[in-house]
């Protein structure tokens, strides 16, 4: 029962993510500004978006939870490399949009291993 509930917030957050994403028309520069390969940004939101569809519907949770794990460790990694710049050339973190952090800091790389925590639980 923990394992669903975890899995339908995790899902409903990347939903969320994903489709802040597309409707943000300065995410591709805030992708580009956190270190993302251009190639990869177009990808970005509509995974978040699948992702988080399997999630949320709580149907088959390993597959889609370890690959949540797996993308917030990426995600993460990027982090802490924007993390090293000065607070003034660290872009905003574009994740949900207005209630981002902005600029990226120690609470996005919190808000992502909270996230992880999450997907951990989901595989219960």
């Amino acid at each position: 029962m923990t394992g669903t509930i975890a899995s339908i917030v995790l899902g409903v957050l990347f939903l969320a993510s994903g489709a802040l994403k597309l409707r943000d028309p300065s995410w591709p520069d805030a992708a580009n500004g956190m270190g993302a390969p251009a190639w990869s940004v177009p990808l970005i939101a509509p995974v978040e978006i699948v992702l988080g569809a399997a999630l949320a519907a709580g149907a088959v949770r390993p597959w889609p939870a370890w690959l949540a794990l797996v993308l917030l460790a990426v995600f993460s990694i990027a982090l802490l490399r924007v993390l090293r710049r000065p607070i003034a050339e660290r872009p905003a973190c574009a994740c949900f949009g207005r209630w981002s952090a902005k600029p990226v800091g120690a609470g996005s790389l919190l808000r992502n291993a909270a996230l992880a925590g999450i997907a951990v639980v989901a595989l219960l």
